[in-house]
């Protein structure tokens, strides 16, 4: 997946590479399905340990914009450092009748809560019971960011910093003042 990218990922090339069958793949995980949520679960997995490291090294107390800085960095150094396997933990859908299992929800929700943390820690005492509403929001306001850095559509038109545009975003979300 890190190599090719989730368009290009094939069950039978990873089988032919690790010296196994194709059954053997789909008898250990099931479905093709259930294999793509294994490779982006430890993605995910991946992607949570790089952030607490973004996080541990701001250290505490720091002010929250700086945690917040540092949040917002380490999505996009995740995505760069990782390009084809974060970008298929947003490409590869199940199908509707189908929820994932709670191993990888978990995985998604571990790194959720980081976020939320950092967000409520930013946010007035009268503000800090919509943490978690907020930070669905602003995960996907980096995200279009993030998006728009690694396709060439920032600098089209001429974004010279989109880190510092995501981090200015969520500052005005969160009420950060300068």
């Amino acid at each position: 997946m890190e190599e090719v990218g989730f368009a290009h990922f094939s069950a039978r090339e990873v089988a032919k590479r690790i010296g196994y069958s194709i059954g053997t793949i789909y008898n250990v995980f099931g479905s093709y399905d259930a294999l793509i949520l294994a490779i982006n679960g430890r993605t995910l997995a991946l992607w949570r340990d790089h952030l607490r490291r973004r996080l541990a090294a701001v250290g505490e107390p720091s002010p929250p914009h700086e945690r917040l800085a540092a949040a917002i960095t380490a999505y996009f150094e995740f995505a760069k450092g990782h390009r084809h396997a974060w970008a298929a933990i947003y490409d590869f859908r199940l199908p509707e009748d189908c929820t994932p299992p709670p191993e990888y929800q978990d995985e998604v929700r571990a790194i959720f809560d980081v976020v939320v943390q950092e967000v409520r820690a930013a946010l007035t005492p009268d503000r800090k019971d919509l943490a978690e509403h907020l930070t669905r929001s602003l995960l996907a306001t980096v995200h279009g960011h993030c998006v728009f850095a690694m396709n060439g559509t920032f600098t089209i038109l001429a974004e010279p910093s989109p880190v510092d545009a995501a981090l200015q975003r969520v500052k005005d979300a969160v009420g950060i003042t300068p």
